[in-house]
């Protein structure tokens, strides 16, 4: 086998807008089939993208033996019966973020996996985008001393009840939607989990669902991590890691343009704040979810460990649920 052979669960707008165009740019990687609950959004989605086959229900793609790996959009609390699912059907996964609705969950979907003998991975693309991996390297190699403080903001603009991320019940808000960026982030640059986290929560009194987070988590030998997320805010998306000796400026650090040139900022030395030493990285056009496909799609062929190990995700649903679980602010 030479190419991973995909069907996606679900005709969401991630999939269709993103997603799936970006998966059949991996050079091995193959779409061959979509499902819907509705077998004329599936024909639509199909004629759409170009995908030969499409399917009426998620249980008949998951019994298409010609499908290797699944890509699942679904809502986030339909990502545990889906993913465990096609696990039990000998598909590989990979899920969108938030793995699922809590840590416990998101630990049985890492074991019903495991036990199956498929891969499993979530969906955080940004962190295999040449800007992070870049970013990754400046910090392991010191070019901005020792790792102090990350400071992330997150954010977007949608009052809409009817949307699915403004629904508790299908794990909607702030934090679930877009916080956990900020808080996967401020683990893989640390490299370690908080020991300590404090949280601030807004909630809409009619949706009950978060709508402006603020956290800092502490983190083994002091360094810390503060940010904010809100889905009642202007867009905008920012990352601030600073270190005894420099900072680097992330630009635009999770939803990153795949048609444009992206630049990081790397500052240490001069005269700052007045006049610091600034050097901008810039980097050709990349799309993060053909490469996160691309990645995936390697570990497949070759049996080899996923980039991010799932477990990666338990431990993000672990701090995700310590601030959900902070008193809604008065």
């Amino acid at each position: 086998m030479t190419k991973v052979r995909w069907g996606v669960l679900s005709t969401a707008s991630i999939g269709m807008e993103k997603v799936t165009p970006a998966i059949q740019q991996a050079d091995n990687c193959d779409v061959v089939a979509i499902a819907s609950r509705d077998q004329d959004r599936s024909d639509t989605a199909a004629a759409r993208l170009g995908i030969p086959n499409a399917y009426g229900s998620y249980e008949a793609l998951l019994e298409d033996d010609e499908i290797d790996a699944v890509y699942i959009p679904l809502p986030n609390d339909l990502h545990a019966e889906w993913a465990m699912r096609a696990a039990a059907s000998g598909k590989h996964v990979l899920c969108e973020k938030p793995l699922a609705m809590n840590a416990v969950q998101a630990a049985e979907m890492v074991e019903a996996c495991a036990a199956a003998g498929v891969k499993l991975a979530e969906a955080f693309m940004y962190r295999h985008h040449p800007t992070w991996v870049e970013a990754m390297r400046l910090v392991e190699r010191g070019v901005i001393g020792e790792l102090q403080s990350v400071q992330s903001w997150f954010s977007y603009f949608n009052d809409d009840p009817t949307n699915i991320r403004n629904r508790v019940e299908n794990g909607g808000g702030a934090l679930m939607d877009i916080g956990c960026y900020n808080i996967n982030l401020s683990r893989m640059l640390f490299d370690a989990e908080p020991v300590r986290v404090e949280a601030v929560v807004r909630r809409d009194p009619d949706m009950s669902i978060d709508t402006v987070t603020s956290a800092i988590l502490e983190f083994p030998g002091g360094g810390q991590s503060t940010f904010t997320c809100s889905t009642r805010a202007e867009d905008y998306q920012r990352v601030h890691i600073v270190g005894t000796t420099g900072r680097i400026d992330i630009e635009i650090p999770f939803n990153i343009p795949p048609d444009r040139e992206t630049t990081i900022f790397v500052i240490s030395g001069g005269e700052p704040p007045v006049a610091p030493a600034t050097e901008a990285l810039t980097f050709a056009p990349a799309n993060q979810y053909t490469i996160q496909a691309s990645l995936f799609a390697r570990a497949v062929l070759d049996d080899t460990p996923v980039a991010v190990p799932p477990a990666d995700a338990i431990a993000n649903m672990t701090v995700i649920d310590e601030i959900l679980s902070t008193p809604s602010q008065t």
